[in-house]
């Protein structure tokens, strides 16, 4: 699902606070100067995701298969969502720059999108965390 890269409606990016991977990504990535209104939502926050992740779970997507983009009733996954994330971050930084030369491709996405998720999946493990349960924020 393709999302133009400037938006009028506020973006929410929907990641697993609790993951060092996720949490570092969106704070590395430049995307409030190039998308617009944004809010990177902690999904194990229930005080500030629970609409969100309610939201994207009754519309079938468990955020513990891959991050989330929210623009109004669009929603990119996983790889599309990596996919969207590259296309609306800036060039400011060097990390951004090869972010971008990357996820920009949809092919490079959704091949390189499961290896980044079995790499959350080893470190949640590794640190004793819990998969997101779906319905916590109910």
């Amino acid at each position: 699902m393709l999302m133009s890269s400037r938006s009028t409606e506020p973006i929410y990016v929907v990641y697993d606070g609790a993951c060092p991977f996720c949490a570092h990504y969106v704070r590395l990535l430049r995307l409030r100067e190039a998308a617009g209104e944004l809010y990177l939502v902690d999904a194990r926050a229930p005080e500030t995701s629970a609409g969100v992740v309610n939201q994207l779970s009754a519309a079938g997507y468990d955020i513990n298969l891959g991050m989330a983009l929210v623009r109004g009733n669009r929603i990119a996954h996983g790889d599309e969502c990596i996919h969207e994330l590259a296309l609306m971050s800036t060039t400011s930084s060097a990390f951004n720059r090869v972010n971008a030369w990357i996820f920009r491709s949809p092919a490079r996405a959704k091949v390189l999108y499961p290896v980044l998720r079995v790499g959350r999946n080893v470190a949640l493990r590794v640190l004793g965390i819990s998969k997101i349960q779906s319905g916590e924020h109910r």
